[in-house]
């Protein structure tokens, strides 16, 4: 029975490969009140470590422009050159405060939710411009959050401002009375912390916002059971499709092994029931290798080959449950049967001297050695 993909199901936390596809789509969680917080308190403090070289600078700039000859006056050429000198004068005196107020806007969002550039967030998305979707979006939850945050914004810092505007208000009066430089500088001064403290407002939204950004990008995040069920097989592949690979390997397997009996040396049975061919190589390695094996069907195939090919085909039902059970095909066989192997293989070359009438008929294998960790009942 399928589950309904309602919000309300959404119990299982996000899977790995889930977060990585949301982050590769963009959808990560972002807090533009935390980002305009940087960027206001940066803002701010530029302005009090830069405010006297920027009153400084503005000076100049006043009196430069204002203290013009009659014959500056009556020329128009000097317009331009005085234009491209002022506008000089006032980039370089606020670089240092855009500067840091640059790095703020780019170090804010990297502060929630890290460095992404993601290219698909940048295609354009045309539901954007269907009307309904538009409509939709101004009487959401999310429109509303954002309207109940805009005027906590304005509360909040209208408080603050009328907090500091009357601690300052003697100072602000006083401004009158100052000489125009010291005026300027003061000014300035007042206006940054001034600036600073109703930015530190903006801590407390902040504060709210970001918690709230996580938790409602975990719930866009949150998965059915049948979500998280659908995204194991797709990542771990579909059971029936697995199965059908495991067949096909294990056919190329047999097919292989197969084409290589009639290289065997011997073939080892129990009778019936077990089926080994091994294959010792005194250049390739120290022991005998084990070139197939096989049960019930596969072993009565393997001794069929081995009968073709005038291999020899020995009983000895112990040691080929051993075998059986202990090696894999292509590999060795264990140490603690190269004694019980050897006399089989012993035992071969005397049988192909006595058919080729080089000996006497040996007498048959009893009580081959085989570990009591390497023996197998059945």
């Amino acid at each position: 029975m399928a589950e309904s993909e309602s919000g309300a199901d959404k119990t299982e936390d996000p899977t790995d490969k889930r977060k990585k596809d949301s982050r590769e789509k963009g959808e990560i969680a972002r807090s533009k009140e935390l980002n305009t917080l940087a960027v206001m308190v940066a803002g701010c403090g530029a302005l009090l470590a830069f405010g006297g070289h920027l009153a400084q600078s503005l000076l100049e700039l006043m009196r430069s422009n204002f203290t013009l000859s009659r014959e500056v006056l009556l020329d128009e050429r000097y317009m331009g050159i005085f234009l491209l000198q002022s506008g000089k004068v006032a980039i370089l005196a606020t670089q240092p405060i855009l500067v840091t107020m640059l790095l703020a806007a780019l170090i804010g969002p990297v502060a929630l939710g890290g460095w992404l550039f993601a290219a698909s967030s940048m295609a354009p998305k045309f539901s954007r411009m269907n009307p309904a979707a538009g409509l939709k979006r101004m009487f959401s939850m999310h429109a509303l959050t954002e309207l109940l945050k805009a005027l906590a914004k304005f509360a909040i810092i209208l408080i603050v401002a009328i907090v500091v505007l009357a601690k300052d208000r003697p100072a602000l009066l006083a401004i009158a009375n100052e000489p125009l430089e010291m005026a300027i500088i003061h000014s300035v001064q007042l206006v940054g912390w001034s600036a600073l403290w109703m930015s530190c407002g903006l801590a407390l939204i902040a504060a709210v916002d970001v918690p709230f950004q996580l938790y409602s990008s975990k719930q866009k995040l949150m998965m059915t059971k049948q979500e998280v069920k659908d995204e194991h097989k797709d990542s771990e592949g579909r059971p029936e499709v697995k199965g059908r690979v495991r067949q096909l390997q294990r056919e190329m397997s047999q097919r292989r092994m197969m084409t290589a009996i009639p290289e065997a040396d011997v073939i080892i049975t129990n009778p019936t029931h077990y089926a080994v061919a091994l294959k010792y190589d005194p250049e390739k390695g120290n022991a005998p290798v084990l070139l197939a094996k096989g049960s019930d069907f596969i072993a009565l195939k393997i001794r069929e080959i081995g009968n073709e090919h005038r291999i020899q085909v020995l009983e000895s039902p112990a040691l080929a449950r051993s075998i059986f059970y202990s090696t894999e095909i292509e590999q060795q066989i264990p140490a603690g049967l190269y004694l019980a192997v050897a006399q089989v293989l012993a035992y071969v070359y005397q049988i192909r001297q006595y058919q080729a009438g080089r000996g006497k008929r040996p007498d048959p294998l009893h009580d081959l050695p085989i570990p009591p960790d390497l023996q197998r009942d059945s």
